[in-house]
């Protein structure tokens, strides 16, 4: 079974695997768009749909906790600079990964609650994909759950925007494999006992059955560039933010679904 759909991959590939003019082209209309808990079981779902059972919500609450805990040697804490009142987190998560000017780089979510540790409060801060930083992410992403995802491009960020397509179609790894061959064109059929999603990014930081905890984007593209038997970056790369970008802009209309849960 397995033989066969890496096949096929290579058939499509061979079709598809094409240099696209339009930069803005999109793999599906609005009306195409599937989140991945579409290809859920249902169990899964189920579990996923309950803020009681879903075990995302653990690292919420932590992250809710911390939010408004004082940190640092300034003693300040997240919430008195970002509440009801002013620079409120809802949305916050669809502006993400965004160009910071003081550090002439793109950034995520996770890397901008490090900025706002270190520059505003004085504090540590938390290592990549660490309980605590994954926590504040999940609890940011929460607070925007039910609105849309909007990643603008301007022309500050295209050339970001332009490596992260440029990843998203290049073939890497012994298997020789591009992210689109999976995500733009098998999505909805079977690998092994899996599903493949349009591969978007609303669900993130989301909870992984395989791995028992939150995970990031980025630690999820480490285990795709693993599956294609190639070298992962390290998390927080400027390649895997550029691809965030990238793959985030495809998924603009879907519901922000944080935390979900996937395989």
């Amino acid at each position: 079974m397995a033989c066969c759909i890496i096949v096929s991959f290579y058939v499509r590939a061979d079709e598809i695997n094409k240099n696209n003019d339009d930069l803005y082209n999109k793999p599906y209309s609005s009306d195409e768009l599937k989140s991945g808990r579409q290809y859920l079981k249902r169990e899964t779902l189920k579990m996923e749909l309950d803020d009681f059972d879903n075990p995302g919500m653990i690292w919420v609450e932590r992250g809710k906790e911390l939010f408004s805990s004082p940190l640092g040697s300034k003693n300040l804490s997240c919430i008195e600079c970002h509440n009801s009142k002013k620079d409120s987190i809802i949305g916050a998560v669809s502006n993400f990964p965004r160009f910071n000017k003081k550090e002439n780089r793109l950034i995520n979510l996770e890397q901008q609650i490090n900025i706002c540790l270190e520059d505003y409060m004085s504090a540590r801060p938390f290592a990549l994909e660490s309980q605590n930083l994954m926590s504040l992410s999940s609890y940011i992403a929460f607070e925007s759950r039910g609105e849309k995802m909007n990643i603008k491009i301007n022309k500050v960020i295209e050339p970001f925007f332009k490596r992260g397509k440029e990843l998203y179609f290049k073939r890497i790894g012994q298997m020789n494999l591009a992210c689109n061959q999976c995500h733009d064109h098998l999505s909805g059929k079977n690998l092994r006992a899996e599903m493949i999603s349009q591969g978007h990014t609303n669900g993130f930081p989301s909870y992984l059955l395989r791995w028992g905890t939150i995970s990031s984007i980025h630690r999820r593209f480490q285990f795709c560039n693993e599956q294609a038997r190639a070298e992962p970056l390290e998390i927080g790369h400027p390649d895997y933010n550029a691809l965030q970008l990238y793959v985030s802009w495809r998924g603009n209309g879907l519901f922000i679904e944080s935390p979900s849960i996937r395989r």
